[in-house]
């Protein structure tokens, strides 16, 4: 979608707290991949580990990094992961299902194509 709408739409992904922290609820499936971050302390250590998730999973998508006060996250029910779409007028043209379950691109594209008028 970033490839086939980015002419017409800003993408980005918002990096907001670890969802599955070692020092707070791990993952079974985090611990088999050899993933283990401990929730961030300060800007600097979100940042770097936001930087390091964008590298590993070779995203292209500007990513943009919520507070330490989790402010975004917690406006946009953001945990642990949803999709988005804010209208140019600002209002909040599609709001996805938490995920990992919630988590449907194909609604987001039908949401996108509706907000830009193509059918």
């Amino acid at each position: 979608m970033y490839v086939q709408y980015g002419d017409k739409i800003e993408f980005f992904v918002v990096y907001i707290r670890e969802a599955h922290p070692t020092d707070g609820r791990r993952s079974p499936s985090n611990d088999k991949a050899g993933i283990k971050l401990t929730q961030p302390k300060s800007f600097d250590e979100r940042t770097k580990i936001a930087s390091q998730m964008c590298s590993k999973l070779e995203l292209s998508l500007p990513t943009l990094i919520d507070h330490l006060d989790d402010q975004v996250g917690r406006d946009y029910s953001a945990m642990p992961d949803r999709l988005y779409l804010v209208g140019k007028d600002g209002r909040v043209a599609f709001q996805g299902e938490r995920g990992p379950r919630g988590f449907k691109p194909a609604e987001l594209e039908k949401a996108i194509r509706a907000e830009l008028e193509i059918e």
